[in-house]
C-alpha cells in the first residue's frame, strides 16, 4: 500500500430513513492514514429502530481501504452487520463548497460533496441477527476528504417533510481551528424546496449565521442566495450514538449522530410566505466535539 507524507482521511457514506416509521440507517465506509503510513480502512454501521428500542452499532477495522459500494459486513466486540444498498434518485450532485478551487487548495482542509442529496434506497440491512426489507427509503449519499477534521461541526440532512414530499436539506457547519485562533461557525449546503435548489452558508454570510448545538439539540439560522432557513432538531431520548473520531495527524472527536430526528425548518424568501416544514423522524443531526463529557455513551470501537 502506498505511504504519503502528509495524513488524510476519506468517508463514503450514506443515510436512510424508512418514510413509514422512525426507522434508519448510517453506514460508512471509510479510510484513515496516518503521517508517512499506509491507508487503513474501517466499516461503520448504525441501524435506528426508536419502537424497538437504542440504536445498533458496530465499527470493523481492516487492514486497507475498504471495498468500493455499500455491499460489505462488519463484524467486532461480539456485533456484526451486513447490508446491501443501491441508491436512485434525479436530483444532480451537491458540492457544498462554493467555489471549486476550494476543493483544490490546503485550506478547507475538510472537502464533501453528496453524490445524491436526496436519495431513495433499495435493498436490506441485518444488524444483531435482524434482517429489514429497505424498500423506498430516503436518504442520501455522501462523501468527503481531508487531512483535519473541523475543530466543531454540525451536519444536518432533511428529508420526508410534510406538505413538501420533493424538499430537502443538506447543510454541514464548522469552527475551523487555524493556529490558535476557531474561527466562527461556517456554513456550507442547499435547500430544495418548490422544485429550486438554494444554495446557502458561505464566508459571505458568517455574521448572520447562528448555531446552538448541542448533544440531540441544534437551533440554527442559515442565510443563502435569496433564502434564510431556520432549523429546530431534535433526536429523541436514548437515539444518538457517539463514535470516535481521529485526526490522521493526532488527536480525536467524538462525533454524535441520531439518523431519525426530529426536524422542523422555517424556509424564508423575499416577497413570498414563509414555508414551515417539519418532519418526525426525517432528519440526520451529527455534532462533532472534543469534549468527552457531553453524555452519550461512546461505541467500544477505537478508531483508526
Amino acid at each position: 500500500m502506498q505511504r504519503v507524507s502528509g495524513g488524510r482521511y476519506e468517508s463514503h457514506y450514506l443515510r436512510a430513513v424508512d418514510p413509514e416509521r422512525p426507522r434508519g440507517a448510517w453506514i460508512r465506509h471509510t479510510t484513515h492514514q496516518r503521517p508517512g503510513a499506509a491507508p487503513t480502512g474501517a466499516l461503520w454501521c448504525t441501524v435506528w429502530d426508536a419502537e424497538a428500542g437504542p440504536p445498533y452499532a458496530v465499527k470493523q477495522s481492516l487492514d486497507g481501504p475498504p471495498p468500493a459500494g455499500f455491499r460489505a459486513s462488519a463484524s467486532a466486540a461480539g456485533r456484526s452487520a451486513s447490508w446491501e444498498l443501491d441508491a436512485a434518485g434525479q436530483e444532480p450532485p451537491l458540492r457544498h463548497l462554493p467555489r471549486a478551487w476550494m476543493y483544490r487548495a490546503p485550506l478547507p482542509r475538510t472537502k464533501l460533496e453528496s453524490p445524491r442529496p436526496d436519495a431513495v434506497f433499495t435493498g436490506w440491512i441485518e444488524a444483531g441477527g435482524r434482517r429489514t426489507e429497505v424498500t423506498g427509503w430516503r436518504g442520501m449519499v455522501g462523501h468527503n476528504w481531508g487531512t483535519e477534521h473541523a475543530e466543531r461541526w454540525v451536519w444536518l440532512h432533511a428529508v420526508l417533510l410534510e406538505d413538501a414530499p420533493g424538499a430537502w436539506l443538506d447543510v454541514a457547519l464548522g469552527r475551523v481551528r487555524i493556529g490558535r485562533a476557531v474561527t466562527p461557525w461556517v456554513a456550507n449546503g442547499a435547500v430544495s424546496v418548490d422544485g429550486r435548489r438554494y444554495p446557502i452558508g458561505g464566508l459571505g454570510r458568517v455574521r448572520s449565521t447562528r448555531v446552538d448545538a448541542r448533544p440531540g439539540e441544534l437551533r440554527a439560522v442559515v442565510g443563502g442566495a435569496g433564502v434564510v432557513v431556520r432549523a429546530a432538531v431534535s433526536a429523541p431520548a436514548g437515539q444518538t450514538v457517539a463514535f470516535e473520531y481521529a485526526d490522521p495527524a493526532g488527536g480525536t472527536h467524538h462525533a454524535l449522530n441520531c439518523s431519525i430526528a426530529e426536524v422542523h425548518l422555517r424556509v424564508e424568501r423575499p416577497g413570498r410566505p414563509a414555508l414551515e416544514l417539519a418532519s418526525a423522524f426525517g432528519g440526520a443531526y451529527e455534532l462533532g466535539v472534543r469534549e468527552t463529557d457531553h453524555g452519550v455513551p461512546v461505541e467500544p470501537f477505537r478508531d483508526p
